[in-house]
């Protein structure tokens, strides 16, 4: 098992599945991404100082955090939201294949 505090997991919700797999596709054809998870999920969030429940994408991005700039302004250019959920968390260990992987697929 490598360690990599490189390498990371970028989240970032939409409002439909049509959206997320424009973003999803943009940040991988743009080498971004390596790879992009979708899927369904249920917010409840505060926005405008009201309680707001939504369904929504969750976008799961496997990134090199050295981008990390270059992806959140190209999401920041694709999304509906005013204000994108755009987060990243450290990947602090993974097989080296998975590793090498990822870092051949945003090099």
């Amino acid at each position: 098992m490598a360690q990599s505090h490189q390498y990371g997991v970028a989240l970032v919700t939409t409002s439909s599945e049509s959206e997320a797999e424009a973003i999803a596709s943009a940040l991988v054809e743009s080498g971004l991404a390596a790879c992009v998870n979708l899927f369904p999920i249920r917010s409840i969030y505060t926005w405008q100082g009201q309680v707001q429940q939504e369904r929504e994408w969750q976008l799961l991005i496997k990134t090199d955090l050295q981008k990390f700039d270059q992806l959140t302004a190209k999401v920041k250019e694709l999304h509906s939201y005013e204000v994108p959920e755009i987060i990243a968390l450290p990947i602090v260990a993974g097989s080296d294949d998975y590793l090498g992987w990822l870092g051949s697929s945003v090099g």
